[in-house]
């Protein structure tokens, strides 16, 4: 087998730092922002924003925020910001001093969040183990998506993004997964989304130019893949199994898989769903999926 085809899902070394500090039990998946990653210029800016906002927005209230992590996973401040910001009148006690009551009073307010900003319980990307643990990157999401829904003209600056380490302690091992992760709106991917709409255009209106486009996603693919040794001919028939499509994530967004996560050469329609499958969930644990897509 060609070398390279290894080296894309080779397991990397364990990242001491990280497991010294979080213990990740048997079966448990988590992320984290990679340290390179926390001192961010842009990281660093949003999270002095969101605490100015938050300070501005509660200074009746004679709160005063100075660290996301620390100040607000026991609910205090979350649900004194949301009856300020969406008159919302919640059942819960204003202050909570043990981790259960903390649990109960994150688990009303996070249900409130979703529902006021009518979200499926798969678009959340955060919950209430994540906000209860203090951890910085569920924080981020669940503050931007409220302030965009309540304060749709804050100038929260574009394009934030970090690095992020998945990691899974499985059976066999500790499996780790790379990926860039985008907490506020990424201007690239909108324009994109304009482009997609050209796209529809173009596969309603003129479908005989539809093999002239399907020509530049196989260019596309090729060249990524190329690296490992691999030429597509047909995109429909030869992404059908998932393992193109498992090899093309793992080029472009640095995913590294055991061999054993995935059938090579599926024999039956059920191995190649568990690979379009397991393609599906790293775009979506990258947040780089924010719809639905059928893997049959």
């Amino acid at each position: 087998m060609d070398p390279d085809f290894l080296n894309a899902f080779m397991q990397p070394p364990v990242l001491d730092e990280f497991l010294a500090e979080n213990v990740i039990a048997q079966g448990e998946k988590k992320k984290f922002i990679k340290p390179n990653s926390s001192k961010n210029p842009k990281l660093e800016e949003l999270k002095l924003l969101l605490i100015d906002w938050i300070n501005t927005t509660l200074k009746e209230e004679h709160i005063v925020v100075r660290s996301l992590e620390e100040d607000l996973y026991d609910g205090l401040v979350l649900h004194h910001l949301l009856e300020n910001l969406g008159s919302l009148k919640l059942d819960v006690d204003k202050i909570a001093l043990t981790e259960k009551k903390q649990r109960q009073k994150l688990t009303v307010i996070l249900e409130a969040v979703a529902k006021c900003l009518q979200l499926e319980e798969s678009q959340l990307k955060w919950s209430v183990e994540s906000i209860l643990t203090k951890d910085l990157l569920s924080t981020l999401h669940l503050l931007v998506a409220i302030a965009k829904h309540f304060e749709p003209n804050l100038a929260m600056p574009s394009n934030v993004q970090v690095e992020t380490v998945t990691i899974e302690n499985t059976s066999r091992g500790l499996k780790t997964a790379n990926a860039v992760e985008y907490i506020t709106e990424n201007k690239e991917n909108l324009e994109a989304q304009s482009k997609d709409d050209a796209f529809d255009e173009l596969f309603s209106h003129a479908p005989d130019k539809l093999d002239a486009v399907k020509k530049v996603f196989l260019q596309f693919v090729n060249q990524h893949v190329g690296k490992l040794g691999l030429n597509l001919q047909e995109i429909g028939s030869q992404f059908a199994d998932g393992v193109i499509l498992l090899l093309l994530i793992g080029q472009l967004e640095g995913y590294f898989l055991n061999l054993r996560d995935f059938f090579r050469t599926p024999a039956s329609t059920a191995e190649m769903l568990h690979n379009v499958n397991l393609a599906l969930d790293l775009l979506a644990d990258g947040g780089l999926l924010d719809f639905s897509v059928n893997s049959e």
